[in-house]
């Protein structure tokens, strides 16, 4: 493994997602009473994990492959990478976007990496990765 690198959640936004979930169970307590409430906790301590779980973002770059999230390319496909800073990265997020491009980004992540793709076969010019280390993994895709 040449590089690896895993973007989370960050706390603040856990807990404003649930927030209303513990709002849900002060509501359900209100109107039903202790059990239902308890398995309405329970059952958003759950869904809070699993949001936590599945938002996670993984970098990966082995000798032949470059992995993003659930995608994935050859290093030989790959080509120019670009370091961008947060005004580059919403730019190319938003009004600069191609819409051929494959966009792998968390909004609560504000830099990135642009990864052109060199595949005759493949429509897709560009990826758009978050990356809080985004220096390195150019370096590496570039070197």
């Amino acid at each position: 493994m040449r590089f690896r690198e895993v973007i989370r959640a960050p706390f603040w936004l856990l807990t404003f997602i649930y927030f209303p979930f513990l709002s849900l169970v002060v509501a359900v307590w209100a109107a039903i009473g202790n059990q239902p409430a308890f398995i309405t906790w329970v059952v958003s301590t759950v869904l809070i994990v699993l949001i936590a779980l599945k938002s996670s973002l993984v970098l990966e770059i082995d000798e032949s492959e470059l992995r993003a999230g659930t995608a994935h390319i050859g290093l030989n496909y790959v080509g120019k990478a670009t370091a961008l800073d947060s005004k580059e990265m919403g730019r190319l997020r938003t009004r600069d976007a191609d819409p051929a491009s494959y966009l792998i980004f968390r909004f609560w992540r504000s830099t990135g990496v642009k990864v052109e793709i060199n595949d005759p076969r493949d429509q897709t010019p560009y990826w758009l990765i978050t990356s809080k280390r985004n220096a390195e993994l150019v370096k590496i895709l570039n070197g």
